[in-house]
């Protein structure tokens, strides 16, 4: 049986269109879920609208207060992917990449918790974005390499990145690490047991390397994407990319973003970064890595309204134009996910595309042709047509 979202076919009319190389006045065609030449569908007059790619997110984690508004409220994750499913609509994201912690941090980052999160993915009905997931692994759970390649291979998770958040500067000094009790209490253990296991994880960093190579050679062997969080110098990412770790996700330092892009490794910075003017935590600021061409996409990070707000503010304060600035929300994320049907509005593409107002609010969302998310005049014209 046919899907109705899909037979619709629709002539778009009267916008700016965003094409690779800038932008233009055309009509695009969606018929099937696809971009076509026009002329084969109803005509809906966008006048005074830019239609532009849908945004392809390479890593968020802002899905988290969905899933748990409060520590415990955790019962029915398949609700909160859905509500999920709204705001990434609302926000023009049309391909969603969920970070999951696999760490022994605890809460909503434990193992326990991520495979929760992988079974209620798998399970959910009725979803409009494509939501894709990467796992983040914390490299010195040893004991936990199996079970966590286990899970990647039952759940099909197509992206793995590796972090290491232990705090070793304190540790090697045998002192006691910061917010030590707040992270305990989180894990569920006592401050006691919690820095115990910090311990154990830090005396046994000297099998980490081999270890990593391990895993990470047999997890590229089946198709997986591979990249490093937080690298912060050129050593750091040589030693990631020397295990097959391609991805740099979020360099900390120009020196570790410059070593990635002089190897030919995507550099992926945090949209936020660029809306606030800086890195919260005194890291390389973003736009300034743009300006100098060491980025290869931006992503939601923790906050989904931020590529969107991110592009919009380079191109005001003259960082990029438009159309270099969405690439690297639509088209560079596409190409380092491998996905060469999305990013671009060229027939034969997903119709993945977001309507959006001069003011830069969002009127309407389209993935692969279905609509996800439409409000205000966009939605008027769309119903008197």
């Amino acid at each position: 049986m046919s899907d109705p979202a899909l037979d619709l076919a629709l002539d778009l009319t009267g916008a700016e269109v965003l094409l690779p190389d800038g932008l233009a006045q055309v009509t695009l065609g969606v018929r099937d879920g696809v971009l076509t030449a026009p002329g084969q569908g109803r005509a809906i007059d966008l006048s005074g609208f830019r239609i532009l790619p849908g945004i392809v997110d390479l890593h968020g984690d802002g899905f988290e207060r969905h899933l748990a508004p409060r520590r415990g409220a955790m019962k029915n994750l398949g609700d909160g992917l859905m509500s999920v499913d709204a705001e990434l609509a609302a926000n023009g994201i049309t391909t969603a990449v969920l970070a999951q912690f696999w760490s022994w941090e605890g809460g909503m980052r434990s193992p326990e918790f991520a495979l929760r999160f992988l079974t209620a993915l798998d399970a959910a009905e009725g979803l409009l974005t494509d939501m894709r997931v990467q796992l983040r692994f914390e490299s010195h759970l040893l004991s936990d390499y199996a079970a966590f390649e286990a899970a990647v291979d039952a759940h099909g998770v197509p992206y793995v990145v590796f972090n290491d958040h232990l705090p070793h500067t304190a540790l090697e000094k045998g002192k006691k690490p910061p917010r030590l009790t707040g992270q305990a209490l989180k894990s569920g253990r006592s401050p006691e047991a919690h820095l115990a296991l910090l311990k154990e994880l830090h005396g046994a960093r000297a099998a980490v390397p081999e270890a990593v190579s391990g895993l990470a050679a047999r997890l590229a062997a089946k198709g997986v994407r591979l990249g490093s969080h937080d690298d912060d110098t050129a050593e750091t990412r040589a030693f990631w990319r020397a295990r097959g770790l391609s991805i740099s996700e979020f360099p900390e330092t120009r020196a570790a973003a410059e070593a990635a892009q002089a190897a030919g490794d995507p550099v992926v910075m945090g949209a936020p970064n660029v809306v606030r003017g800086g890195s919260h935590s005194g890291n390389v600021t973003a736009s300034e890595l743009v300006a100098e061409g060491l980025v290869d996409a931006l992503a939601s990070d923790y906050h989904y309204p931020a590529p969107k707000q991110a592009v919009l503010r380079m191109v005001e304060e003259g960082v990029c134009d438009l159309a270099t600035g969405w690439a690297l929300i639509s088209a560079r994320p596409a190409e380092v996910l491998g996905l060469s049907d999305r990013g671009t509005l060229e027939a034969g593409k997903r119709a993945d595309l977001i309507v959006m107002a001069p003011d830069g609010r969002i009127g309407a969302t389209l993935v692969g042709g279905r609509v996800s998310h439409m409000a205000g005049d966009v939605a008027a014209r769309f119903m008197a047509a």
